[in-house]
């Protein structure tokens, strides 16, 4: 069960993008798998995505598609990835592209790609290509709900959020979608989320604001370690509500809200982790640069042992501290580290605290969500990085993904 996290039953419309879901058949059966978003011609589009060099077919044409601007309609594909499927697989994705300009009469260029689920398989392109004309009768503003639930592979709930800000010029809407659960651990992006806004924002102004936006969210977590070969984030702006960015004032509101909303669902991701029962959050404080934190936040974070012992609700405190300590961190004075667990000084000064017992570390180690906070007495830059634990589910979810 996801950790602290319900599914929204409401999701709001963004003016100037409709969406449509249908059950393709492309693995699932009897559940809808395949997404389409039309956007209007006015918007504008900004896309991350994966650094993994087994990118899938899918990334790379939606990065050709995104270039030459003018992008009007995301396919999103479940149950099947696309990825290492070579020039087929390329061809395949080109071929959707295609198939869609022919029910909608936009031009192939002026779509982008998507594709998520097992890697290795090719893409059942016909099943595609017959779903696509009641697809794309089917669009229409409130149908985020339906498309959140069709892009879930592992996931056991749908990811999305909604916020509105009032701007100068009036109010705007933004709403997201997501869907993560296991290999995750995003490089520029994460692995498939959906954001749209009926601001009229120019492309590159959204494409800084949305790398910006992604660096500290979707980049920031971690549920086994592994980049996905298909991640991507994009944010649409349609420009439907004719509302600009015209003051810092603006763009401060904007981007805290499109911060807060890549915020929530990024978490989403990591509290819904494949058979994941604790939600972490590690902050490392007093660290001489951000890169150095997040290196120790990320040697935490990625150690089976520490995520392990959580799983356990075992205070082996010990695991976190060679973690630290094989992080990498040049001249690490291990005597000015301080480790907290919840509301507990567990080390400092290069072993137990003095004040430490067994059973408050046992009582912070068995709640469902906690906070792990590292000292490193050298500076002033911080990081945090949002994880969970490794259970027996993990393994079982993974071993029997292609079952």
């Amino acid at each position: 069960m996801p950790i602290n996290l319900t599914e929204p039953t409401e999701l709001l419309p963004v003016p100037g993008m409709r969406l449509g879901a249908v059950a393709a058949g492309i693995r699932y059966k009897e559940r809808r798998d395949l997404v389409l978003m039309e956007l209007a011609p006015s918007a504008s589009a900004a896309a991350v995505f994966t650094r993994n060099a087994f990118c899938a077919a899918p990334v790379i044409v939606a990065r050709e598609h995104l270039a030459g601007g003018a992008i009007r309609y995301l396919l999103i594909n479940s149950g099947n990835a696309n990825a290492g499927t070579g020039e087929r697989g390329l061809a395949d994705a080109r071929a959707s592209c295609a198939h869609v300009a022919e029910v909608t009469g936009c031009e192939a260029t002026q779509v982008m790609p998507f594709s998520t689920g097992v890697i290795g398989e090719p893409l059942p392109v016909p099943r595609i290509r017959d779903a696509l004309p009641a697809l794309a009768a089917s669009l229409k503003e409130d149908a985020w709900i339906d498309a959140m639930r069709a892009i879930m592979t592992t996931d056991t709930v749908g990811k999305g959020m909604s916020r509105q800000v009032t701007l100068s010029g009036g109010t705007v809407t933004l709403t997201g979608i997501a869907k993560g659960s296991g290999m995750i651990r995003p490089d520029m992006a994460t692995m498939l989320a959906y954001l749209g806004t009926d601001a009229a924002i120019p492309a590159g102004e959204l494409q800084a604001m949305l790398s910006e936006a992604v660096e500290s969210s979707f980049n920031c977590i971690t549920v086994d370690g592994d980049t996905s070969t298909n991640d991507a984030c994009v944010l649409c702006a349609t420009g439907a509500s004719g509302v600009q960015l015209v003051s810092d004032e603006d763009r401060r509101a904007f981007r805290e809200v499109l911060q807060a909303v890549c915020d929530h669902l990024a978490q989403a991701i990591v509290r819904d982790g494949e058979g994941a029962t604790k939600f972490i959050t590690i902050q490392v404080n007093s660290a001489g640069s951000r890169e150095e934190a997040r290196l120790v936040a990320d040697a935490v974070a990625h150690s089976p042992l520490v995520k392990t012992a959580l799983f356990a609700s075992d205070p082996n405190w010990g695991r976190i501290l060679a973690a630290v300590g094989r992080a990498g961190v040049q001249g690490l004075d291990v005597n000015r580290v301080s480790l907290h667990v919840g509301d507990v000084l567990i080390a400092e000064h290069g072993g137990r605290a003095a004040s430490y017992t067994e059973e408050a570390g046992k009582r912070v180690m068995a709640e469902a969500e906690i906070p792990i906070r590292i000292g490193l007495g050298r500076g002033t830059a911080s990081a945090t990085v949002y994880t969970c634990d490794l259970s027996f589910d993990y393994v079982r979810i993974n071993a029997e993904y292609r079952s």
